[in-house]
């Protein structure tokens, strides 16, 4: 195996694997291997994507729920690929087609599968060198690896940071396109954490990266379950396979690592099942390794007993409450000999992550930004807004919900924020490729005659915050959910700016 110096094409410089070499990690079906091409030789890259294949490269058919990438290996050969594997046996046309470009054809059973397996052969298995912490749940695991990211960054470490909002390679911050990325997209990423001295990588591992074994062949030292709600159920069926899905990652844990759970979530018990990693669990309700108990809370942050410690931070709900304590039991775990008062005091620093509970205020009312888009998480934050807001303030809710996702969320979600609220306004929410008012009718479907008469439908989300805001008296609370972080409303195909905290500071300081 030769290293490749760093060209154009790729960020990263990977290594240069032979045929022959890729034949014994992934061990395919069948090789069909050209009389004039030797499996010694080196291949420069790996590719799914037609567009990005380098000559003499790999490139991987990978079959999609909608795609097959087969039709893309024509593109493949001509950029110079030498590598085919794909699921599908070879028929003469085929194979004379690769012989055409004097390129080699690897049948595989599970293109993904053999994608996982492959990519780190490149970078040169670059997660083993780290110290790689997964979160998975419906909810929390975004605010989970910020808050982690944050704190071993504070303690001093150079840290990488996967997720939702941001990519962060120790200094570096890059924009993120999936909550998880692509098998080689992912190597890539720590490949670079690696050569830029990062030690500790938090990353989210979400529901679909695990059906599609992205994360097959990373090398965890531990993983952390938050919850498991309703989400996705428009790509994994039914509420057994999402929780299966979580389940992968569990599974795949290595007796040297630990498996860190949410005790108080019925689904912790299933994630542990023949889990062969170190079990810990955390919780508020029930004995667990790691606990707490709030005594006071406001919007600004909340007063609880860490371990029989007194510590103020600065999140407040209960859900941030579970966070804290996983990010909590993280940090006891690996680093098991740093001073407890220590940990506490820089705990006591952090900040959420944008767009969970950001709390605005204004001379006309209090807002908050929320990414809650499933019903749990629209609960839990509502209850919230009810703990700690006084008895005479009213709530505004503003919440819309995504298009081409889960519709049978969306008359549950339109319920459950007009049982906490004063005044409901439901609006769009990335509508997509679908109508935005046939996504307001399947959301009215969960409210009753009275309660529709009673409810405000505005598609225009600009509209809808600034007139939740103008309705709210300085005492009151605007919760505008769904989005959170977010930039953007994505209508067929194209992202138009659109961020609602900024939306929210423009409409409030025009207030006076």
């Amino acid at each position: 195996m030769n290293n490749l110096s760093q060209n154009n094409e790729e960020k990263a410089t990977p290594l240069m694997p032979s045929i022959e070499e890729i034949r014994r990690a992934i061990h395919p079906l069948k090789l069909v291997l050209p009389t004039g091409l030797d499996s010694t030789l080196c291949l420069h890259g790996i590719a799914t994507d037609s567009r990005k294949v380098v000559p003499q490269g790999l490139f991987i058919a990978v079959n999609g729920a909608t795609e097959d990438g087969w039709k893309y290996v024509q593109s493949a050969l001509e950029k110079g690929a030498k590598l085919i594997l794909g699921e599908k046996e070879l028929d003469t046309t085929e194979e004379s087609l690769l012989n055409s470009y004097n390129a080699a054809y690897m049948q595989i059973e599970d293109s993904r599968s053999a994608t996982s397996l492959a990519a780190p052969i490149f970078y040169g298995f670059p997660s083993q060198s780290l110290r790689i912490v997964a979160v998975t749940g419906t909810n929390g695991k975004t605010t989970t690896t910020t808050l982690l990211h944050q704190l071993f960054t504070d303690l001093g470490y150079r840290c990488g940071l996967i997720g939702t909002i941001e990519n962060r390679i120790a200094d570096v911050v890059e924009p993120a396109r999936l909550t998880t990325p692509d098998a080689i997209s992912l190597q890539e990423l720590f490949y670079r954490m690696k050569e830029a001295g990062c030690t500790f990588v938090f990353m989210e591992v979400s529901s679909h990266a695990l059906a599609q074994h992205r994360t097959d062949e990373i090398a965890f030292e531990g993983a952390i379950f938050t919850n498991l709600t309703r989400d996705h159920l428009d790509y994994h069926g039914d509420m057994l396979h999402y929780q299966k899905a979580k389940k992968r990652l569990f599974d795949a844990l290595s007796a040297e690592s630990f498996a860190l759970v949410n005790l108080d979530d019925k689904a912790s018990s299933f994630m542990l099942q023949n889990c062969k990693a170190k079990a810990y669990t955390y919780a508020l309700k029930s004995h667990s390794d790691f606990y707490a108990k709030v005594l006071e809370k406001d919007f600004e942050g909340t007063e609880l007993i860490l371990e029989a410690t007194p510590v103020w931070v600065r999140l407040t709900g209960q859900f941030n409450m579970y966070n804290l304590l996983s990010v909590w039991g993280a940090a006891r775990l690996l680093l098991p000999n740093l001073e407890k008062t220590k940990l506490l005091a820089t705990i006591s620093q952090l900040d959420h992550a944008k767009g969970r509970f950001e709390v605005i205020r204004g001379s006309q009312c209090t807002a908050v930004v929320d990414y809650a888009h499933t019903p749990d998480a629209l609960i839990k934050v509502l209850d919230t807004i009810a703990d700690v807001a006084s008895p005479s303030t009213k709530v505004f809710v503003v919440v819309g919900a995504g298009g081409d996702r889960d519709k049978g969320k969306r008359p549950i979600m339109a319920k459950e924020a007009y049982k906490r609220c004063d005044q409901l306004i439901l609006t769009t929410d990335n509508p997509r490729y679908e109508d935005p008012e046939e996504i307001l009718k399947d959301m009215k479907v969960g409210l009753t005659a009275d309660e529709q008469l009673h409810t405000l439908f505005i598609s225009n989300r600009r509209e809808a915050i600034r007139t939740a805001i103008l309705m709210a008296s300085p005492k009151d609370v605007v919760l505008v959910a769904g989005k959170g972080h977010e930039t953007y409303q994505e209508v067929k195909g194209v992202r138009h700016h659109f961020d609602d905290s900024e939306e929210i500071k423009q409409i409030i300081g025009q207030q006076k």
